[in-house]
């Protein structure tokens, strides 16, 4: 079973732990090839495409400007521990040990718009680049363009690897819309969380992402090898609802 996250726009490569389980990622060619175009931009154009304030762009444009072909431990970090958003503070990597990171090392993989997909110790350097962005290439005017199949091509290898046939859900529409799903040979089960206010099942944005760590979590505490192995999942008050068998499962609170 693979789960899906997505990123978090939220970095810190000073956080890293486990150097001895670092890894390289999957798209090394790729990631250059989108560095180089956003190597030439300048800042105002660079703030229009990714709808920044200037003081972000400036950050940015030092980030590809300083970008590193061979990932020097100065700039990079593995992805788990670099990631600091709200799904990243719900999976509380830090408190990880190892035997809980080497399996989330092979069971969860990260969705982005740079890397394409990244295994959680795939060491990375600071970044913004949204799934969502339209920036054109030598495949089209995105990113979904850009990936095409690549990345459903490369989560069916590690599902062949594991011999299982099942994704887990855990990004948002954004990301998940990069992932081929005609060319995906699995089952895929997207899990929602909703809250229970004034007699109405809401979607709340922040819990939810944050709910969505917690659940990557969980299933690495407690090695989840099935869908039916959510169903224990309480953490924060969260209780499944149902609809598994029609491959989405609903956990309110």
């Amino acid at each position: 079973m693979i789960t899906l996250l997505s990123p978090a726009k939220s970095l810190d490569i000073e956080k890293d732990k486990y150097s001895d389980l670092h890894t390289e990622h999957s798209f090394p060619t790729e990631t250059m090839q989108l560095v180089r175009i956003l190597k030439k931009m300048s800042l105002e154009d660079l703030c229009e495409l990714m709808h920044i304030s200037e003081k972000l762009g400036l950050v940015n444009i030092t980030r590809y400007t300083q970008f590193k072909k061979d990932y020097p431990d100065e700039f990079s970090a593995a992805a788990l521990y670099a990631f600091r958003g709200d799904v990243y503070q719900g999976f509380d990597a830090d408190t990880a040990n190892k035997n809980d990171v080497k399996y989330a090392q092979k069971h969860i993989r990260i969705l982005s718009g740079l890397y394409g997909v990244l295994r959680p110790m795939d060491k990375i350097q600071a970044y913004r680049l949204e799934m969502g962005t339209k920036l054109e290439n030598n495949k089209g005017n995105n990113l979904y363009e850009f990936w095409g199949s690549k990345i459903s091509n490369q989560l069916n290898k590690d599902l062949v690897e594991m011999k299982s046939e099942t994704i887990i859900n855990l990004a948002s529409n954004e990301y998940f819309k990069a992932v081929d799903q005609k060319k995906l040979k699995a089952k895929i089960i997207d899990i929602d969380f909703r809250e229970e206010r004034n007699g109405q099942l809401k979607f709340v944005s922040f819990n939810a992402k944050k709910a969505r760590g917690y659940m990557a979590r969980f299933i690495v505490d407690h090695r989840v090898k099935t869908a039916v192995g959510l169903m224990e999942f309480k953490t924060e008050g969260y209780n499944y609802v149902g609809g598994l068998e029609n491959g989405k499962m609903l956990f309110v609170r």
